[in-house]
């Protein structure tokens, strides 16, 4: 199964640029999605992340594992006109930088959730190894589509 771009504009509240996620390659509703993001040299932050040394900043990565774990929920029908927002990065570690020409695999988790909170980890891994990981606190809001 695979989700495409088309899709993922339809399901998630962001939009280019900042959509973080570029196709879903597995997905259980709810609690997991396997996400991929193919960096470009094009994306508008490399401007000033840095000139000559193009890095992908370290909060777009922790963006792009909320998106995956909010693709998750909001597949699923208890959760499909909620708002999913950050509420706290619990952890996160970076052991490596994402940069022009990488694919990132994205894997994020719903480890909770209840009528207002819920937890996700994540991780991002180029090429089998693991750039980062991370663990965050999101509320679900009733604003939402």
């Amino acid at each position: 199964m695979t989700i495409d771009i088309k899709q993922i504009l339809k399901v998630l509240p962001q939009k280019p640029p900042f959509l973080m996620i570029d196709r879903i390659l597995e997905l259980t509703p709810g609690e997991r999605a396997v996400a991929i993001k193919n960096v470009n040299i094009n994306e508008p932050y490399f401007i000033g992340h840095f000139p000559g040394n193009p890095i992908v900043p370290g909060v777009l990565l922790l963006e792009a594992m909320n998106q995956a774990s909010e693709y998750a929920l909001l597949s699923d029908e208890r959760f499909a006109d909620k708002l999913i927002l950050f509420a706290g990065v619990n952890s996160a570690q970076f052991r490596h930088p994402a940069t022009p020409g990488d694919t990132l695999i994205i894997t994020s988790e719903v480890t909770d959730t209840d009528k207002k909170f819920g937890r996700s980890t994540g991780k991002i891994e180029v090429n089998g190894t693991l750039i980062c990981k991370q663990e965050i606190t999101f509320f679900i809001s009733d604003s939402g589509n």
